[in-house]
């Protein structure tokens, strides 16, 4: 292995001597950031070992060895250097006071280099790679509810007892995390897409980096969005895509939180590298096995969505296509809600057979102030029970349409 150091001087000699008295290569001693920015890239450095703190290790850095295919190793000192690095998501962090074969376990357990593919795992039946489900929950601008429909689903899921995995790919205001009330300093996605970005995401890594949302009816893990969304050029579409591989090998359902737009104007025609925001969006959608878009069933929220609707089954597979209303109230939309619902949408869109959800302010206020999901803050409200309905029929149908 070929290690660099970003590293007091003192602390790099220490680092170094170790590193090479285990067998392993020193190729560079960074000591000025100038010199470590432009020289890094071609040092054939496998893995930089640098301070934690923010004097050192920020996104420039973190951004600089993803492209570089480097991983990272942040030594700390303290809690400032390690809270920085949760703010950016590095997970390998360990005390300055730790030895090399600490260190190296930290990259991968075991051996070095011998990481274990999240696909190598053979299934029971066949021999062959186990393959989840993917579900991308979308919805127009204006909150339909897509965060809550998404973590009611994977609720509903685990709770039948299926292996379940929830992220958060929301770049413009993601709120899973809140709305569960796990913590989200260390976004559990933006740390996966580092690593597929080293083809370093696997099953372990997955269970290291993600939180667990747990309960007696059914927990489920969870990979959390961007705390600042100025984050989103971390995560591109490749890295989402290999993100949401790695997930399917992994878990028996993936569900997946977008955001409300996959528009792809910002990308420039004679710079195909450039990134773009609504990039975790697109590839969410393009990777889904079922899409489930989310319309608010009001008369603003029906007019955003079925504008939306048709640029949404123009771009992606219409056949894989759930249509949910949410929010379905008397008080918004006149006599009879759900039936207004169902010809509007006949009319307009030729959308029949909705999934109607009606607005129960009062059990969902119940899950938002306790953190918990419908089914364990309010399991006996009607909300609750069409969510759970939803579940059921798309889990059916997934399931189903895999074993034939």
């Amino acid at each position: 292995m070929r290690v660099s150091t970003y590293l007091e001087s003192d602390l790099a000699s220490k680092i170094s001597r170790e590193a090479e008295r285990h067998g392993h290569q020193v190729v560079r001693k960074f000591r000025k950031r100038k010199e470590l920015l432009s020289g890094l890239p071609a040092s054939a450095t496998d893995v930089l070992i640098t301070g934690a703190g923010p004097d050192r290790l920020d996104f420039e850095l973190l951004s600089l060895s993803d492209r570089s295919g480097i991983s990272i190793v942040g030594l700390s000192a303290g809690p400032i250097d390690r809270r920085n690095a949760m703010n950016l998501g590095l997970n390998e962090v360990i005390d300055a006071v730790a030895s090399w074969p600490e260190i190296q376990a930290l990259l991968a357990p075991g051996e070095f280099g011998a990481v274990k593919d999240v696909h190598s795992d053979s299934s029971a039946a066949g021999g062959g790679p186990a393959q989840g489900r993917v579900i991308a929950v979308w919805g127009p601008a204006g909150a339909p509810g897509r965060t809550t429909v998404a973590i009611s689903v994977a609720a509903e899921l685990a709770a039948a007892g299926s292996t379940v995995a929830l992220i958060d790919a929301d770049t413009h205001s993601g709120s899973v995390a809140p709305c569960l009330g796990l913590l989200d300093e260390a976004p559990g996605l933006a740390a996966a897409c580092r690593l597929a970005a080293t083809d370093s995401l696997n099953a372990q890594e997955l269970e290291r980096i993600s939180e667990t949302y747990s309960s007696a009816n059914g927990s489920f893990r969870v990979l959390t969005g961007l705390g600042r969304p100025r984050r989103w050029p971390e995560l591109s579409a490749e890295r989402v895509g290999k993100v949401i591989d790695a997930c399917s090998a992994w878990v028996d359902f993936t569900i997946i939180d977008t955001g409300f737009s996959f528009e792809q104007d910002e990308e420039i025609s004679s710079d195909l590298m450039v990134p773009r925001r609504n990039a975790a969006t697109i590839s969410s959608l393009e990777s889904a096995d079922a899409i489930i878009e989310v319309g608010a069933g009001d008369p603003v929220g029906l007019s955003r969505f079925l504008r939306a609707h048709v640029d949404l089954i123009e771009a992606f597979n219409a056949g894989s296509i759930v249509t949910v209303i949410n929010k379905v109230r008397a008080s918004a939309i006149g006599a009879n809600p759900g039936g207004q619902v169902e010809r509007t949408l006949q009319r307009f869109g030729g959308i029949s057979r909705p999934h109607l959800i009606p607005f129960d302010h009062s059990a969902l206020d119940a899950a938002l102030i306790s953190g918990r999901t419908l089914l364990d803050a309010a399991p006996r409200s009607q909300v609750r029970g069409s969510m759970s309905r939803l579940a059921a029929e798309l889990g059916q149908s997934m399931l189903s349409r895999r074993a034939g």
